[in-house]
């Protein structure tokens, strides 16, 4: 959809206008450049989810308003009946204040609605009375409701069912439609869109307040509540998805320096180097060493960590057991030595010297000769059986030497298998471990017991030495590796969440762009679209003033810092801003202005609209420019205005506009009741007719009351008719209402309906226009009315022809018979 077709479908008179949810997705489903993630996005925040949540049951409209029922809500206490024409056309509920009057208006709003301004606007520490004081047994609201093309009228009824003013219900029932709840009939929106209601505080609130205040509120009269909803729920999203990417953003150089402040602990160095990851290349941090970090598990290629470690751990041989094998070999020495010269070691010597001999002789069996001395025939047969026998016998003789030497053997290799030195060694102590290594290859007993002694307790001192000073130092590093990992833990679940929050960021921003750009688009389009209506009904509020309205302008969007709403306007040719230079009531006018137009929209499903109080702070002339605007809506709009203002209907009567006038009175206990009125001069007179034919009326009555019903009936005639020659001379209408406020004779009276220039004349020159216009009796007339007022009053002859005289004159003034 183009430009041009967005300017069609926006605009308020458009026959076939698309309302606003339909020309969005329009947009959205046309656009090619959008993904369909990020159209998701935007149908899951304009509430596109939601629209299937129930059956729907839309009425299309438009509706019209007929007999309103309210029981018990507010200030109306049993039944009351506002009974409406549902049909166009203008009908005004007057009432004074505390008549009930605006707890009735109240009431239609919150029929549709479920809420109003005035319980809506309240602080949280206020409470307000929604139930009425006299009949809080039931609250209920119901209208009857005409639908064009329905063949009768449907019925919308809503009831409350809790203590809270939020426990209500409301429901449809329509003919040939069945019976269901408000939210199925799809007028929700429409409500926000179209906005049928206008209470006195959102009429102050369109134009008062914080300029963010003032754009939302005339957002919401043009119509994109649903737009800006949107973009309150993706604002929504989009913040807290930057609440992530913000707070590793902040963390990350918090925790670079903390790395870098102990980059001599590796693994400081392994979380620097996985946070990196693979960035260079389109990778991201590597979080499986971040992870194993974080739970203190160990990596592999860890340097000076794991040297310190590997040093801590580091321990040096069982002093114990290693001093207990070296004196097993000290005393196997001393065993063996104490052996040395003795007969035994002389029998193991001899022992071996034979066995020796007997050895040599099996290998050379043939060579007879001693090997030693060269004496032939000496080692024969008989030698080796007598030297077999003497061998036996000398080694039970060496069985102490023997064992002595197995003793030893036994001490020197239980020595050697303590000389283990561990898999892994650390650099400091290779020295010693290689020291201590090196005892195992030492075969002399003594040099043994003195080397592996010695090189055990100086290795044993090295590791306790080490080991306690690489404890020290892993004390230190766990300590602020302690303070970083929690910072580090943290970096690592913000950065995964970024990552995988990703794609939905992206499409959540551009869902948002989107929203934002439509929203500009669409709100610029219809402050133009009714930029012309807004400025024709400004010209008829604004009588007599020398504001001059400007186009009104939004600039913007939602965030508060940035809307504002620009109402320009020139007094006297100058520039200024509207809300610095333009009174109470000119705002009022204002606001009236920008809201009229929405309610006129032709694709709206509402006939009607209602007003509660907009003639507050108007002057007269002000209140004949609203009386023209209702009219012109309430050619083709159900206009119902609630108003305490008696100059409203005396505007509607003096420029003889249509108008229905009904009145509400409260009685004792919030009983409220609504008239119709009547013409209030028939009224008055019908009162003195009634008077005149009381059979035996007092004379008192006939002289005092009589001629005061009859002064008030030509008073209000003659009022009647000096707006009326008013409104064909375009005297002032402020001047107008001050002088009859201040007049109270009906003679200078007479003489602002008589005469062009609005002024007082002299009584003389009144009575003889009052003769020339409507006969010689017309000032005699008067002046008997007016003595009704003083002590002695006047009695007429015949009651029944005095009043008759009287309705005449009355029915002649009004009429401006004779009177061009």
């Amino acid at each position: 959809m183009d430009a041009t077709d967005t300017t069609t479908a926006a605009h308020p008179h458009h026959g076939n206008a698309l309302p606003l949810p339909q020309l969005v997705e329009a947009r959205l489903a046309g656009d090619p450049k959008l993904t369909d993630g990020v159209k998701s996005r935007i149908r899951e925040a304009l509430g596109g989810s939601e629209d299937g949540a129930g059956e729907s049951h839309p009425v299309a409209g438009p509706v019209y308003l007929g007999k309103v029922t309210v029981t018990g809500f507010r200030g109306v206490g049993s039944e009351a009946r506002l009974n409406l024409r549902p049909k166009p056309g203008v009908t005004l509920v007057v009432g004074r204040n505390g008549s009930g009057k605006s707890s009735i208006a109240e009431a239609i709003e919150t029929l549709f609605t479920g809420t109003n301004a005035h319980c809506a606007e309240q602080r949280p520490n206020r409470t307000v009375r929604w139930r009425n004081l006299h009949r809080d047994e039931q609250t209920a609201v119901e209208a009857k409701l005409t639908v064009e093309g329905d063949p009768s009228p449907s019925t919308l009824t809503r009831t409350w069912t809790g203590d809270a003013f939020t426990d209500s219900q409301a429901v449809l029932r329509r003919p040939g439609h069945g019976t269901v709840p408000l939210e199925q009939v799809g007028w929700e929106q429409a409500t926000r869109t179209y906005r049928p209601f206008l209470s006195y505080v959102d009429l102050g609130n369109l134009i008062n307040g914080k300029p963010s205040g003032m754009y939302d509120n005339i957002a919401a009269i043009l119509g994109l509540d649903h737009l800006n909803a949107a973009a309150r729920r993706l604002t929504a999203v989009k913040k807290e998805l930057d609440a992530a990417v913000n707070g590793e953003k902040e963390k990350k150089p918090l925790l670079h320096a903390a790395l870098e402040d102990i980059e001599h602990d590796d693994r400081a160095l392994k979380a620097l180097v996985a946070m990196a990851g693979m960035e260079g290349k389109g990778g991201g941090p590597d979080y499986a060493v971040l992870d194993a970090l974080i739970a203190g598990v160990s990596t592999a290629d860890e340097g000076r960590l794991r040297e310190a470690r590997l040093e801590a751990a580091a321990e040096g041989p069982d002093l114990d057991r290693i001093g207990a094998a070296v004196d097993a070999l000290r005393h196997a020495i001393a065993d063996v030595d104490d052996l040395k010269g003795t007969v035994a070691a002389d029998a193991h010597s001899r022992a071996q010297l034979l066995q020796a001999a007997l050895r040599h002789n099996d290998r050379h069996a043939d060579d007879t000769a001693c090997p030693v001395c060269g004496t032939e025939e000496v080692l024969g047969r008989e030698w080796a059986s007598r030297a077999e026998t003497q061998i036996a016998a000398l080694l039970r003789e060496a069985d102490a030497v023997r064992e002595a030497e197995a003793g030893l053997r036994t001490a020197m290799r239980n020595l050697h298998d303590l000389i283990l030195p561990p898999r892994e060694v650390p650099a400091l102590l290779s020295e010693p471990w290689q020291t201590w290594s090196e005892c195992r290859r030492i075969t002399e007993p003594a040099e043994l017991a003195e080397c592996a002694l010695q090189a055990a307790v100086t290795l044993t001192d090295a590791c306790e030495a080490v080991a306690r000073k690489a404890g020290e130092e892993l004390a230190a590093m766990d300590e602020r590796w302690r303070a970083v990992v929690d910072l580090l833990a943290e970096w690592t679940r913000l950065s995964r969440q970024v990552a995988a929050e990703k794609p939905r960021r992206t499409e959540t921003n551009a869902a948002l762009g989107w929203i934002r750009k439509l929203t500009t688009e669409i709100r610029d389009l219809r402050v133009d679209a009714f930029a012309e209506h807004t400025q024709r009904i400004w010209e008829k509020l604004r009588r007599q003033s020398s504001v001059d309205l400007k186009p009104v302008k939004m600039h913007g969007s939602e965030r508060a810092n940035v809307r504002k709403l620009i109402m320009d306007v020139t007094v006297d040719d100058t520039e200024a801003p509207a809300l610095s230079v333009m009174s109470q009531g000119e705002l009022h006018s204002l606001a009236l202005s920008l809201f009229l137009p929405c309610a006129a929209t032709a694709d709206s499903p509402f006939g009607f609209v209602v007003i509660d109080d907009p003639v507050q702070s108007m002057d007269p002339a002000k209140v004949d420019g609203l009386a023209q605007v209702l009219d012109e809506l309430g050619r083709d709009r159900q206009v119902i205005v609630f108003t305490h203002d008696t100059r409203l209907p005396h505007a509607f009567r003096s420029q003889g506009l249509p108008v229905t006038v009904l009145r509400v009175e409260r009685g004792e206990k919030s009983k409220v009741n609504v008239t119709s009125e009547t013409d209030p001069v028939k009224e008055a007179i019908d009162d003195a007719m009634a008077l005149a034919r009381t059979a035996g009326c007092p004379d008192t009555a006939l002289r005092n009351v009589l001629p005061s019903l009859c002064r008030e009936a030509l008073a209000m005639a003659i009022v009647e008719a000096a707006w009326l020659r008013r409104n064909r001379t375009g005297q002032s209408a402020d001047r107008l209402q001050a002088t009859i406020d201040k007049t109270d004779r009906l003679i200078p009276l007479a003489s602002l309906a008589l005469f062009d220039d609005g002024l007082v004349h002299r009584d003389d020159d009144v009575k003889s226009r009052l003769r020339t216009l409507y006969g010689p009796e017309s000032a005699t007339l008067i002046r008997q009315c007016q003595r009704g007022a003083h002590t002695d009053g006047f009695l007429p002859s015949d009651p029944v022809a005095f009043v008759r005289k009287v309705e005449d004159l009355a029915h002649r003034i009004r009429k401006q018979e004779g009177n061009a």
